[in-house]
């Protein structure tokens, strides 16, 4: 969500990198929620030391998390909120305006002077620092969360849609991708780091783009009728669905399918012939109309119970189903079923109070579950991509709230090299305060 107040009580509200987490900023400080449930929504952790959080991250499942208020909107605080310790904080000469957690790197973007940091997350070191960047008032940025693939990319122009792609690994730029004709709203990377999804000012078209050659994937049509915000894109884990959510009542879901070489469906259909002949038709009608008529539309969608209202979007698999989570800017949570393989409209199962006491919390309001059949194939066995086999590794000695148990086995882009053990006392011992200014690394 866009920085300041945005509802009643609620400044901003983010998901956290694998989305088990839901942290929100609110007028008397922060608030962290495991969302790893449908039926139950926990609050692990509240603090109420810093009024006025406009930004609030959490590192994964971990107890790391990154705090700006705008009591001292330049000042970047990092807590370790299980021992109620800070960590580190940072000054900058004007106001940040987004955070962007993996873990090997912090990114903070101030848009004010134009710049970007990029802090090591081991030891908060400023490791590089990109100045004059195109101005961005808004803070748009994005950080890809796998180690082998770990790109930032952020508007290359403030009157075009340009992407910069630049390697956070390697400390250099990978590419600049075209991508709209208006300036860009959102922007995203899949898990894998190997995507980039792309909406403009307009709201109308949303692109894929593989990464880091930058070449166009896929493009999907969101409307026609009318320009809109689009405030929030997500990929899901496995990268075949793309939510968007805007200011508008309806969140759309779109399906990253792969066409076969002759372009047919597996089985025939009225609406396959409909589309081959259009596809037809496109090579005799102007390159504006033929664009728009092989653009794939909403696979699923999701009629909110709010309008006009910011709102931010999640695809999460929880308790082995496929869900989409919407944090809605008057303090709600909702959680709608997909149905993964016939799409259609998404179905509202559960929703939850994201501020108020403790006894709010706890007047959900319930919703009739409509789970599928246990015969139904998990989500992960619908949707998976064959490959030549999952890259995965054994975790050890990392147990938090909303995270895997030790011993799980979890996806390769969970891991940095040499996994940073964000529970061990030593990992993230307080560091002295620093000041950052003008300065080129």
């Amino acid at each position: 969500m866009e920085t300041g107040d945005i509802g009643p009580g609620l400044c901003c509200a983010s998901f956290n990198q694998d989305s088990t987490s839901l942290a929100v900023g609110t007028k008397t400080g922060y608030r962290l929620f495991s969302v790893t449930s449908v039926d139950k929504l926990d609050c692990i952790h509240e603090s109420t030391e810093t009024p006025d959080v406009y930004i609030v991250e959490r590192l994964f499942s971990s107890s790391l998390v990154v705090v700006v208020s705008e009591s001292m909107p330049r000042r970047m605080n990092v807590y370790h909120f299980k021992k109620g310790t800070e960590i580190c904080n940072y000054s900058y000469s004007n106001n940040i305006l987004a955070v962007r957690l993996n873990r090997q790197m912090n990114v903070c973007l101030c848009s004010l002077i134009e710049s970007i940091y990029i802090h090591n997350i081991k030891d908060m070191k400023l490791l590089k620092t990109l100045l004059n960047t195109p101005s961005n008032p808004s803070g748009l940025c994005a950080l890809s969360i796998n180690h082998s693939n770990s790109f930032l990319a952020y508007p290359g122009s403030d009157t075009i849609g340009e992407i910069i792609v630049y390697d956070a690994n390697n400390l250099s730029t990978v590419t600049m991708i075209p991508a709209h004709d208006s300036p860009l709203a959102a922007i995203t990377f899949s898990a894998s780091g190997t995507k980039l999804a792309s909406a403009s000012e307009r709201g109308t078209v949303i692109r894929v783009f593989s990464i880091p050659e930058g070449l166009r994937l896929f493009e999907f049509r969101r409307g026609m009728k009318r320009y809109v915000n689009i405030s929030s894109l997500s990929f899901s884990p496995d990268a075949q669905f793309l939510c968007a959510s805007s200011n508008t009542e309806t969140l759309h879901i779109f399906k990253l399918k792969q066409h076969s070489p002759s372009g047919e469906e597996d089985a025939p259909s009225w609406s396959a012939y409909v589309g081959k002949m259009f596809t037809a038709a496109s090579s005799y009608l102007p390159a504006q109309v033929s664009g728009m008529m092989s653009q794939d539309r909403a696979f699923a969608t999701v009629r909110l119970q709010m309008a006009g209202q910011k709102n931010v979007c999640t695809l999460a698999t929880i308790q082995k189903l496929p869900r989409l989570l919407v944090a809605s800017s008057d303090g709600q949570l909702f959680i709608y079923n997909i149905d993964p393989q016939d799409g259609g409209e998404c179905t509202l199962v559960q929703k939850h109070r994201l501020f108020g006491s403790n006894k709010d919390w706890e007047e959900t309001e319930k919703c009739e579950l409509t789970e599928p059949p246990q015969a139904c194939q998990s989500y992960a066995a619908t949707v998976a991509i064959p490959t030549s086999g999952p890259v995965t590794a054994t975790l050890t000695g990392y147990s938090e709230d909303g995270g895997a148990k030790k011993g799980e086995v979890i996806p390769e882009h969970e891991f940095a090299a040499g996994p940073v053990c964000l529970d061990d006392e030593t990992e993230f011992p307080p560091v002295s305060i620093r000041s950052i200014g003008d300065q080129v690394m």
